[in-house]
């Protein structure tokens, strides 16, 4: 496989991706009404649910599934598997691409919006107690972390441009970039350690309001772990989609060693879950819970399916893909379920999202699709690309 990162070319816009830039649209029409009518008007929050899907769903979960950078990272600069390097770039794409979709989605769900600047220029006003604190600073500054990983993207196709202006820039920022990116990468480490685990301490607040199935002092290691392995799910399903769209070479040989990870990491991941309802004494409750007990069997079982098949056939194309839609949807789930579906403020409260609230979080999901499309297109991002395939 040629494994120097092309651009895929083509057209911006085709069939499909205007059917995303139109969905896209949609979504922000009703995030216009929003931001001019306020939260109370437009979505089903209330004083009992102070959040909904666009915080358990575009943040919460569209964090882990843009995780991928991160799990790679962990393989080619922790573990030194440098086999896994051309799979960097397009990780990246995904990370960079879903935290600043959840950074829109907490703007978007704030209701006070218009102070959020605050939380950067006023230190000496932090709660240093606060985990939703660590959380924002840590999604803020991994979001630039991202993009200053994917900038040499940027600056290799401006180079190999015609004389312009922006090559003058590539040229001069090129070796700066590259002098940097080591205390980049560490960062591009430790700040999803932080933040992944803090998502998981904001629900042990929650105490009684949150069923025992899923309230636990382990919540912080739980988020960690899934994060990298739903991390290690999306590059699969990315890979492997990607290569069939655009008739790339398979990238089998790699994807196989992302599905070792992913069994190894899942399986530790299981364990803990089991280890930790038997050692609170509520494995009955996870059984005796009503539609509770449904959401929780089904997130076990989608994990479970999705290891087995790992172990099954990490060499079939196929398999591999499935396991990895079925690794992320069961991750998704714990996380959907300790946010919101496991979540029970009292009497009197209910929660179900508007119509403008799936509108945007729809919209939010294909401007993020788009923009990929759009980025694999102009960028060199993907190894052995044939360019000009339709998608």
């Amino acid at each position: 496989m040629n494994e120097i990162a092309q651009a895929v070319g083509g057209k911006i816009l085709g069939s499909k991706t205007s059917k995303l830039l139109w969905i896209a649209l949609i979504g922000f029409t009703f995030m216009a009404w929003r931001f001019v009518f306020g939260l109370g008007p437009v979505t089903g929050l209330n004083d009992g649910y102070p959040w909904g899907i666009w915080i358990a769903w575009d943040v919460v979960v569209g964090t882990a599934l843009a995780c991928g950078g991160y799990a790679v990272a962990i393989l080619c600069y922790i573990m030194n598997k440098g086999k896994y390097h051309p799979l960097v770039r397009s990780a990246i794409v995904t990370s960079a691409l879903g935290y600043s979709m959840a950074g829109l989605s907490i703007v978007i769900d704030v209701g006070r919006y218009w102070n959020l600047w605050k939380v950067v220029v006023f230190p000496g006003k932090w709660n240093f107690n606060s985990a939703l604190l660590e959380v924002a600073l840590c999604v803020m500054a991994y979001v630039i972390v991202l993009w200053i990983e994917l900038s040499p993207a940027f600056l290799e196709k401006w180079k190999a441009g015609s004389p312009s202006a922006l090559q003058k820039f590539a040229a001069k920022a090129s070796p700066v970039v590259n002098k940097l990116l080591l205390p980049i990468i560490v960062l591009g480490l430790v700040l999803p350690t932080m933040h992944q685990s803090s998502l998981g301490s904001v629900m042990i607040v929650a105490m009684q309001k949150l069923s025992p199935i899923w309230h636990s002092p382990l919540l912080p290691l739980l988020f960690l772990i899934s994060c990298i392995g739903m991390g290690f799910a999306i590059v699969v399903f990315e890979s492997t989609l990607s290569c069939a769209l655009l008739k790339r070479p398979q990238e089998t040989h790699l994807l196989a060693g992302l599905g070792k990870a992913a069994i190894a990491i899942m399986t530790i991941w299981l364990i803990l879950r089991f280890a930790d309802l038997i050692w609170r004494d509520q494995l009955a409750t996870a059984f005796n819970s009503g539609w509770l007990t449904f959401f929780w069997l089904l997130e076990m079982l989608t994990i479970i399916l999705g290891i087995l098949l790992l172990l099954k056939g990490r060499t079939n194309p196929a398999t591999l893909f499935r396991a990895a839609m079925l690794l992320m949807f069961g991750g998704a789930l714990y996380r959907f379920n300790t946010y919101l579906i496991g979540f029970n403020p009292g009497e009197g409260w209910h929660y179900f999202p508007s119509v403008p609230e799936f509108f945007i979080t729809v919209g939010i999901i294909a401007l993020e699709i788009l923009l990929y499309i759009i980025i694999i297109r102009r960028l060199p991002i993907l190894v052995g690309v044939h360019k000009h395939r339709r998608l």
